[in-house]
C-alpha cells in the first residue's frame, strides 16, 4: 500500500530538498505541501494523507498548534514532527499531542522513510533509547499535569497493565518487558493496545509522559 505524505514546513528550500530526497523512495507518495500550519486541516481534507511530516517553529500557527487541533480530530492521520533539538521543550509538548515521534532535519533521507513507514503502520519513532533520554529530560521540569490527576487516569488500568504501562514509561521495548514480567511478546502488546485504548492515548510515548506525570517512576526506583 502506498502511504500518502503531506509535508509541512514555512522555509521553501526545506519543502524542496524532502520533496526531492522522499519523492522517489517505494511505497511514498507524497501527496501535497503546505507553509503554515493553519493550512493543515485544508491540505488533510483535500489530499487524504497518512502521515504529515510537521515542522515546529512556523511564523503563523506553528507545527505544536496545528498537531494538537488535527489529532484532536477524528481519523486524523498521524504526525511525525521536524525539528533541530533531539530533547527540545516543543518536542515534548508535540508528543503529548499525539504526534507519533520526530526526526531530526538532518535526519539521512533513508531514516526519514524508515520513520514515516513506521509511522504508517502505528509504530512511534522513538527507539526505547531515545525514549529514556526524554524521560530523562523531562524528569528535570516542572510538572505539566497534577500528578493526582495523572494517578487517577493510570488507575482506570488492571495491575498487569498498570505494571506494562510503568515499563513503558521506563522506556523498555517489548520484548523487554516480555523478558522482566515473564510474558510473551505477543501478551505484551495485547495490554500495550489496551492501555492505550482505555486512557485514549495514541502512543506509548504518551503513556511513558503519563506515567511519568504520576510519578510511578520514581517509585519503581524507590523498590
Amino acid at each position: 500500500m502506498t502511504i500518502r505524505l503531506l509535508i509541512v514546513d514555512d522555509d521553501p528550500l526545506v519543502r524542496a530538498g524532502l520533496t526531492l530526497m522522499l519523492g522517489g523512495a517505494e511505497g511514498l507518495e507524497i501527496v501535497g505541501e503546505g507553509a503554515d500550519g493553519g493550512e493543515v486541516p485544508e491540505l488533510v481534507a483535500r489530499y487524504a494523507p497518512d502521515v504529515v511530516l510537521m515542522d515546529i517553529r512556523m511564523p503563523e500557527v506553528d507545527g505544536l498548534t496545528a498537531t494538537e487541533r488535527l489529532r484532536g480530530t477524528p481519523g486524523a492521520p498521524e504526525v511525525v514532527v521536524l525539528t533541530t533539538f533531539h530533547a527540545d521543550e516543543q518536542v515534548l509538548r508535540a508528543l503529548r499531542a499525539g504526534a507519533a515521534g520526530f526526526v531530526l532535519k538532518d535526519t539521512p533521507p533513508a531514516e526519514i522513510v524508515a520513520a514515516v513507514r513506521r509511522v504508517a503502520a502505528g509504530d512511534p519513532v522513538l527507539s526505547p533509547a531515545v525514549t529514556r533520554q526524554l524521560m530523562t529530560h523531562v524528569a528535570g521540569q516542572p510538572e505539566r499535569t497534577p500528578r493526582t490527576a495523572a494517578a487517577g487516569r493510570l488507575g482506570e488500568l488492571a495491575d498487569r497493565e498498570r505494571e506494562v504501562a510503568v515499563a513503558v514509561g521506563r522506556g523498555l521495548s517489548n520484548a523487554e518487558i516480555a523478558t522482566e514480567l515473564y510474558m510473551s511478546v505477543p501478551t505484551v502488546k495485547t495490554h500495550v493496545s489496551r492501555v492505550l485504548a482505555k486512557l485514549g492515548l495514541n502512543n506509548r510515548v504518551q503513556i511513558a509522559l503519563l506515567v511519568h506525570d504520576a510519578g510511578l517512576l520514581e517509585e519503581d526506583g524507590q523498590k
